[in-house]
């Protein structure tokens, strides 16, 4: 049976009006619940009521309290388990290691309302709420977690989610282990209804793609180790020895490939954490279904405080998954994997008729994208290849001849788009990729006469060439080549647009004199940014792994600012105001050609410019 509620029930009330005794599964999560696509929880959610089960969900439960997830009884199956769309420990900590000020998750974008650690400490609420419930983890922080990792906020290394246990200051008293039954990391669209089928039918889980399990200690014990199994450094050599943490990155981006990726064992005191290969890709057809399911596009009816996360993507499409630059700092790559695929043009064009009933749509798309708004329709052009590769980026060092970037099928959408009726504007702003945009002349051209809303998010990260390779990103002259592109097009069509650039300090192996080169940079052409990047080290990440170790992944020693005064400099030269960032429209009515401004992702207070 399908079944396909307005809104995923979060009550009682809402089970009894669906003629719900009990639920199948129970969805707990660290976010507030929106029902739209962009939303992990919402997705999950509404393909297993596709595949028939009763689906309830508690949204950011009062973790000190395990009756806070009995409010709608016991599920029948299982229970799963997110953080939410982000790390928990990212959402509320800065890269100062401060709390933040607002959670873009939470009603009002109120703090406080979900813990450190927070797949731990659900997993282990469910375990105390229903006692022998199997739990499954999933999301972001699952994904990233996984195995053995560093964690920045407490700067020292963690076992994986499956065995962690509770932070110290959530409850001091119980130091067991999480115990989970199984982790979906990845997209987990393929492996989730796998993972439940088997629960509910009482199966083993061993052998599903995209999962990874603790085994006890008679499973460990007469596990058959052959080649089809790599090792991992143990959790006792990754705590003490800091080059195990390399390593293990090493191995996970080689193995990252579903059709050529082995399983992956690390050992915790004679029991492994076994890590099956990733999911393969979804396809365009079932991508396209898992967008097409009947969300409401909006928060739930209980939430009386917008919720800002949605409301920076309520009118917008997800039209791409996946990424092909492997860049050092992103975790990406390591959730959503390096293969692209794309939604089909019919797909998106029955969420726009969606969009378009929605109250609040007054003709404007916001964006029509993915990780990279300039990827869409990308594809390889011999796919056999692809299965066989353990690369960890298809476009660093170089541009992979197999990878095919090519711009006509989002050409082809956007046109599509423009011609709906209803629909006034239509535009790119989830970021685009410089190198591929410099591939692509005739897409480029298309996306900044047409589809730019003012401002264009770019993303150089950097501008020295040595500090360009650590973070495996392009060239350092692709910003000013892009930079003439999009004036002389502006300038062409009559627009008033303006750049957005994004800037790193203190990655790891930057010196004060190579981030010199970006502050000489934007002196040079008088442009202040309004906001910087300092870099934070992600878990999983190859350049938390260079953050933690001091080394390159060829084992060259580098410099890494660890502390706040270390990173003062760096961060300084970014935020430092110039005349640029109070005139650039004068500038231009005077005949000059500085069309930037500025932008990025440091949570600081926000300076207003000097008065004249």
């Amino acid at each position: 049976m399908k079944y396909e509620p307005e809104f995923i029930p979060m009550s009682r009330a809402e089970m009894d009006r669906l003629g719900w005794k009990e639920l199948d599964i129970l969805l707990v999560t660290g976010d507030a619940y929106v029902d739209h696509p962009s939303f992990a929880m919402a997705l999950v959610g509404r393909l297993l009521l596709a595949e028939g089960w009763r689906v309830g969900i508690v949204a950011q439960p009062d973790w000190r309290n395990p009756d806070s997830v009995k409010v709608m009884g016991r599920p029948r199956i299982a229970c799963a388990v997110t953080a939410g769309n982000m790390d928990s420990m990212l959402c509320i900590y800065t890269v100062g290691r401060r709390f933040r000020r607002d959670d873009i998750y939470s009603p009002g974008g109120r703090t406080g309302l979900k813990p450190q650690m927070a797949t731990v400490v659900y997993t282990q609420l469910c375990k105390a709420a229903f006692p022998g419930i199997p739990t499954v983890l999933g999301g972001m922080e699952a994904s990233m977690r996984r195995v053995a990792h560093y964690d920045y906020w407490q700067d020292k290394i963690r076992p994986s989610v499956l065995l962690d246990s509770k932070p110290d200051k959530i409850r001091p008293s119980v130091l067991v282990d999480s115990k989970a039954d199984i982790l979906i990391y990845g997209q987990g669209e393929l492996s989730t209804p796998q993972v439940f089928h088997r629960i509910e039918n009482g199966e083993p889980l061993d052998g599903i793609q995209g999962t990874a399990r603790f085994l006890g200690g008679k499973a460990s014990s007469e596990l058959e180790i052959d080649d089809s199994y790599v090792m991992l450094p143990s959790f006792e050599e990754m705590k003490n020895d800091r080059d195990a943490m390399m390593r293990e990155m090493i191995i996970l981006e080689k193995e990252m490939n579903a059709w050529c990726g082995h399983k992956l064992l690390q050992d915790y005191n004679g029991r492994y954490v076994l890590v099956e290969p990733p999911q393969p890709p979804m396809s365009s057809a079932e991508f396209d279904r898992v967008c097409e399911f009947r969300y409401a596009g909006r928060p739930h009816p209980s939430y009386k405080e917008k919720i800002p996360a949605f409301e920076t993507v309520k009118d917008s499409i997800p039209a791409v998954r996946g990424c092909p630059g492997g860049c050092a700092f992103c975790g990406l790559v390591s959730h959503q994997g390096r293969h692209v695929i794309s939604r089909s043009e019919d797909s998106i064009m029955k969420s726009v008729q969606c969009l378009k009933k929605q109250p609040f749509f007054h003709g404007t798309i916001s964006d029509v994208g993915g990780p990279a708004g300039n990827s869409y329709g990308h594809h390889a052009k011999n796919p056999e290849l692809c299965r066989k590769c353990r690369r960890s980026s298809c476009m660093f060092p170089n541009h992979c001849p197999n990878y095919v970037a090519d711009g006509k099928p989002l050409i082809s959408l956007l046109r599509r788009l423009r011609r709906e009726n209803g629909v006034k504007h239509v535009f790119i702003n989830s970021g685009i990729r410089l190198d591929l945009a410099l591939m692509q002349p005739e897409l480029t051209a298309e996306i900044i006469r047409h589809h730019v809303s003012g401002h264009m998010k770019v993303a150089p990260e950097h501008l020295h060439k040595r500090v360009l390779a650590l973070m495996r990103k392009g060239q350092p002259g692709e910003l000013e080549e892009f930079m003439k592109i999009f004036d002389r097009i502006s300038r062409e069509c009559g627009k008033e647009q303006y750049l957005i650039p994004l800037f790193i300090s203190n990655f790891p192996g930057c010196t004060e004199a190579e981030m010199k080169v970006v502050d000489d940079f934007l002196a040079s052409h008088n442009w202040s940014l309004e906001q910087a990047q300092d870099y934070i080290p992600l878990p999983l990440t190859m350049g938390a792994a260079m953050y933690y170790t001091g080394k390159t992944p060829d084992g060259e020693p580098i410099v890494v600012n660890r502390g706040l005064r270390e990173r003062r400099t760096q961060l300084t030269m970014l935020k430092h105001r110039r005349d640029g960032y109070r005139n650039y429209e004068g500038e231009r009515k005077n005949g000059g050609d500085r069309k930037f401004h500025g932008g990025g992702n440091f949570h600081g207070k926000r300076r207003p410019p000097k008065k004249h």
